[in-house]
Formats: C-alpha cells, sequence, structure tokens
C-alpha cells in the first residue's frame, strides 16, 4: 500500500545508522515493486484456488512477520532483500481486496467500499506518522534504534489480526457463515442481475486470455501506471518533503498526518459522490487533475511560507488519494467474468506498481534544496497523463455504449454467439 513506513524509517536515521547511501535506500524502496509485480497475477489466481480467507491470512502472516524482522537488517543488501520479500508477500491484498468487493458489491455500491478502504489505508499514513513521532522517543529503549521499534510496532498490529481474519472473513456469499440460505440467496441473485450476461463464475483459463487481450485493460494500465508512480513516489518521500518545510526530525513524523486526514475525507467524499452518480471517468479526472495542481503549487510556491506549502501538500495529497476509489471501481465494474476480472485486476494493479519501481527514484536528495522541482514535476506531469488517458477512455467507453444501442436485433444476436464472451457480450454496458 501507499503509506509505506520506510520513508518514516529515514527520517529516523535508519540511512545513517546502516551506512545507506542515497542510491542504495532509493534501490531499497524500489526493489519491493519487482517482488510486488512478479507474484501479483499468481497471487490473485490463488485467491480464486484456494479462497479469500485462506489466502489473505497467509499472506498477512507473512508480510507482518518480514516487517517485524527488518527491525534486524545490518546492511544495505539484507534491507534490499527484506524489501524484495515484502512486495512478494503483500502483492496479493490490494487487487484481493478489490476482487473481493466486486463479488459482493453491485456495480453502483463498489466505489463508497473501495473508499472506506483506501481511506483507511490513508489514515494509516495519518497515524503512522503519529506513532512514528511516539516511537521515535524509544531510540535506545531496549538496545534498538527508532527506526527499529517502527518496524517491530508497525508489522506486529498485522501479524495479530491474521487470527481475526481467519476466523471472520467471508469468502463469498454463497459460503459466509453470517447469512441464513434465504439470505445468500438474495445476494446471489441481486448480483446476477447487476452482471448483466456477464454472469460466469466458474474457474476458465479462456477467461484468463482475455484478460491479457482486452484493449480496455491495457487503457486502464496506462491510467495505474501514471497514478502509481505519482502516488508511491509522493508517499515514500512525504516525511523527506515534510523535512524541507524546516521541521525538526521528530516533529516531521507528526507533521505527515494532518495532510493525510485531509486526504481521507477527500477520499470518502469522492468515492460516495462517484457512487452515487454512477460516474466514473469525470471524478477520476478531476482528482487526477487536483493533483496535478497540487505539485504544480509545490513548486511554484517553494519559497513561499511554510504554512502555504503544507497547504499545496495537503492539497497534493488529497488528489492523490481521491483517485483510487473512482479508478479501481471502474476496472471491476468494466470486466465481466469472475475470472477475468480476478486476473484483469491484477494484471492492472501488477503493471502498475512497476511504476513503483521507478518512484523510489523521483525524488532525490541533490533536489531538496531546490524544493524537490524535479520530483513535483515529473509527478505533474503523470497526473496531468492520466486525466488526459482517462477522457479518452471514458469518450471510447461510451461510444461503443452507443454503438451497441444502435445493433440490430441480427447484429446483436451475431455478437451474442460464442461461450465466455463476459463484458463483450452486446447486451453489456460500460459504466463510463
Amino acid at each position: 500500500m501507499p503509506n509505506d513506513v520506510s520513508g518514516n524509517a529515514k527520517v529516523a536515521g535508519i540511512v545513517q545508522d546502516i551506512n545507506l547511501t542515497q542510491n542504495e535506500f532509493s534501490w531499497a524502496l524500489s526493489i519491493f515493486f519487482f517482488g510486488y509485480v512478479l507474484f501479483e497475477v499468481p497471487s490473485n489466481i490463488c485467491l480464486k484456488l484456494i479462497g479469500p480467507k485462506k489466502w489473505v491470512s497467509f499472506i498477512m502472516l507473512l508480510w507482518g512477520g518480514i516487517m517485524m524482522a527488518m527491525a534486524a537488517v545490518r546492511n544495505a543488501s539484507d534491507l534490499m532483500a527484506a524489501r524484495f520479500f515484502l512486495g512478494v508477500t503483500e502483492c496479493g491484498l490490494f487487487p484481493g481486496v478489490v476482487y473481493l468487493f466486486s463479488l459482493w458489491y453491485t456495480k453502483e455500491e463498489q466505489a463508497l467500499r473501495n473508499g472506506i478502504f483506501f481511506s483507511s489505508a490513508t489514515m494509516a499514513g495519518a497515524f503512522g506518522g503519529i506513532l512514528a513521532y511516539g516511537i521515535e522517543h524509544m531510540d535506545g529503549f531496549g538496545g534498538l534504534h527508532g527506526w527499529q521499534w517502527i518496524f517491530i510496532l508497525e508489522g506486529l498490529p498485522t501479524v495479530l489480526l491474521t487470527i481475526v481474519v481467519y476466523l471472520y472473513l467471508p469468502d463469498f456469499p454463497e459460503t459466509a457463515w453470517f447469512l441464513n440460505n434465504e439470505e445468500k440467496e438474495l445476494a446471489i441473485r441481486r448480483l446476477r442481475i447487476d452482471a448483466g450476461p456477464a454472469t460466469q463464475t466458474e474457474f476458465s483459463w479462456n477467461q484468463c486470455r482475455l484478460a491479457f487481450t482486452d484493449w480496455k485493460v491495457h487503457m486502464h494500465m496506462i491510467i495505474y501506471f501514471c497514478h502509481t508512480t505519482a502516488l508511491f513516489a509522493f508517499a515514500l518521500f512525504m516525511p523527506s518533503i515534510v523535512v524541507g518545510f524546516h521541521f525538526d526530525r521528530v516533529t516531521t513524523q507528526i507533521m505527515t498526518a494532518p495532510a493525510y486526514a485531509v486526504a481521507c475525507f477527500a477520499t470518502i467524499y469522492c468515492a460516495f459522490s462517484s457512487d452515487r452518480s454512477k460516474e466514473r471517468g469525470f471524478h477520476l479526472a478531476a482528482a487526477g487533475a487536483i493533483a496535478c495542481l497540487g505539485y504544480i503549487l509545490l513548486i511554484v510556491t517553494r519559497n513561499s511560507s511554510t504554512i502555504v506549502r503544507y497547504i499545496c501538500l495537503t492539497i497534493t495529497a488529497s488528489g492523490n488519494f481521491s483517485t483510487l476509489p473512482p479508478m479501481v471501481s471502474w476496472v471491476s465494474s468494466n470486466i465481466g467474468g469472475h475470472t477475468k476480472r480476478g486476473v484483469a485486476t491484477a494484471i492492472i494493479i501488477s503493471f502498475a506498481n512497476s511504476g513503483g519501481a521507478i518512484s523510489g527514484h523521483v525524488y532525490k536528495d541533490d533536489d531538496a534544496l531546490q524544493g524537490y522541482v524535479r520530483g513535483h514535476t515529473i509527478c505533474a506531469i503523470l497526473s496531468g497523463t492520466l486525466v488526459i488517458f482517462t477522457l479518452a477512455l471514458k469518450w471510447l467507453l461510451t461510444r461503443e455504449n452507443n454503438r451497441r444501442d444502435r445493433l440490430t436485433p441480427e447484429e446483436f444476436e451475431a455478437e451474442a454467439e460464442g461461450e465466455d464472451l463476459c463484458d463483450f457480450h452486446p447486451g453489456w454496458r460500460y459504466w463510463t
């Protein structure tokens, strides 16, 4: 997830204590995404085959344990190895949750649920900063540095929550322990109606192939790549950016919290509005435009007062995180077939997270004295590109819906022939 505690660990002194160069730290951040990208699609296939409860519990236990073990790193090689395997184990959560929501909620309900999920990640960034602020005061306690306590105390809750997830997380509506037979039937029926002609629920290798060849998936990959590269760069280096506001090291940790808190509320509002209006493209484009504006303001106000620069930082955070609910819900709303949707979600997020490997190199120490102008410029361009491709995708989907509306009965029947058509069925209508 975007709020990575390595940024807090950097401010807490890990770079100095294990003698990392700037390049080594950047690669330690980036290597996480190599593991993330390589194993994301296999992870979502495992989630479909094994079931969400068992798979999510398993990977939570692993990544929580690895996070705690990172307190023992002694050099760059140790840190890079730990970060790689952290990516391998954590890669299944994000696409897995998006896919799971699509199996429980209708299209017009998904953005808000995704928004609540992502806002919790945003709030984790806020509380992570506050927690890091408190943990900084534990420096020396038990013979450990402050950054070591950050890894231990932020990994421990994940390990403990594994028990709760295994006991209570339901797999699918038809097997939910808290629903009676009548409620299960209702849940399945409403999802079947919402799915329209794309009602395929069984595992299908043909749907896997369709996920790789669908042009809509490719468009979403580009949009998601632009967003993820900018967002991860921003989240990873936010504590370092705040350092440039001339706060001391400990105060910097807590000063990341207000911006994350505002971004949390902005994320939920954008998600609620997207669901209520049954619209995705304009909400995504608007949030991307706000993020782009925020980066431009950070450049323009780099010599302004601290309060002005902090307001610009908050605007940027709000735009960045608000893009997530309409973006991921747009994907799950427009991909028909359970297998295709699960694989397509993993493909899109996997490709996008290759941008995470780049994000560790967007902000450099040699750019700090200039207010990170170079880093902000790169992120502004990425956010602007996101807006352009989003509006283009909305136009293309609207055009395809209109084409299907104009089909004659004979043309409709011809296009409806075949198996595993998923969202290619002429009766399917895309959300725009």
